[in-house]
């Protein structure tokens, strides 16, 4: 019996040793046709440009984006304007999540003022953001706190009616046994909702990065005297659309660095969940 035993435990190893190599190619396989897919856009880009199939005054080219980058480096501002950029996005991104998540929470807790106020919420969400730029002007000034607020204002909202959703959507029959069993709205939220709604949280956050850059560089396109939107508006201004594309070049990789952390954590979180 006990080597039948051995037996099974060590085919069952040698599939579960399968199985992960399995899943270990298929991402590799998938990173490398992403980055396959990436160096061929950049490499007919460039063979464009050279060829002289497109402008590269209008479309400027993957060396000269190279160069642009290198100048703004050898300058000393290449660092600065990222630094500042990301300053504003982070905070914006942080008080986001944080403070959509509390709103969410204290509707969730009041179903009356839930219904009240929902749809205030999605008209806010409807609102173009951009309309409100005067606005931000009068009422912030022209410094790093109007950006910070515009970046706010355009995730908040989206933060809220995620997490709101996840709360509302845990299983009810789960809320009727805790309810039956004395357990009060706080004790549902810690012990039930907040645990339940961990994968509205883990979506929340990948949305609320987008959604970050937007509005920093939204704000940055409205008021700003330094950071990667202003080096496109300013670019675009004096026909320098070398720096334009730079510009949008280092904003893609911040966008794309910044979404990674966010789905790391998502994942290990995920991992965590699925072995509790």
């Amino acid at each position: 019996m006990k080597n039948i035993f051995r037996k099974e435990k060590k085919q069952f190893s040698a599939q579960h040793a399968l199985y992960l190599k399995k899943l270990r190619r298929n991402k590799i396989l998938v990173h490398a046709v992403r980055a396959a897919i990436l160096v061929a856009i950049v490499g007919l880009w460039e063979l464009c440009a050279q060829t002289g199939i497109f402008d590269p005054f209008i479309t400027s080219s993957p060396s000269r984006v190279a160069a642009t980058i290198a100048d703004l480096a050898d300058a000393g501002t290449l660092f600065y304007h990222i630094g500042i950029t990301l300053m504003e996005t982070i905070i914006g991104f942080i008080v986001a999540v944080a403070a959509g998540y509390l709103i969410a929470v204290l509707l969730w807790m009041n179903e009356h003022i839930r219904q009240i106020f929902e749809p205030y919420i999605v008209v806010l969400n409807a609102l173009p953001k951009i309309a409100l730029g005067p606005l931000i002007i009068i009422w912030m000034g022209t410094g790093y706190t109007a950006i910070i607020f515009m970046t706010i204002l355009v995730s908040i909202i989206v933060c809220i009616m995620n997490m709101l959703t996840g709360f509302v959507g845990v299983d009810k029959t789960k809320q009727l046994l805790m309810r039956s069993m004395g357990a009060n709205k706080f004790t549902m939220l810690t012990k039930l909702v907040i645990p339940a709604s961990l994968p509205a949280f883990m979506n929340t956050l990948k949305v609320a990065v987008g959604l970050a850059w937007i509005g920093s560089i939204m704000g940055e396109y409205i008021v700003s005297r330094a950071g990667l939107g202003y080096l496109i508006v300013y670019g675009g201004q004096v026909f320098r659309l070398d720096l334009v594309m730079a510009a949008t070049f280092i904003l893609c990789l911040l966008a794309g660095g910044m979404y990674a952390i966010c789905l790391l954590y998502t994942s290990d979180a995920a991992d965590d969940l699925t072995r509790v």
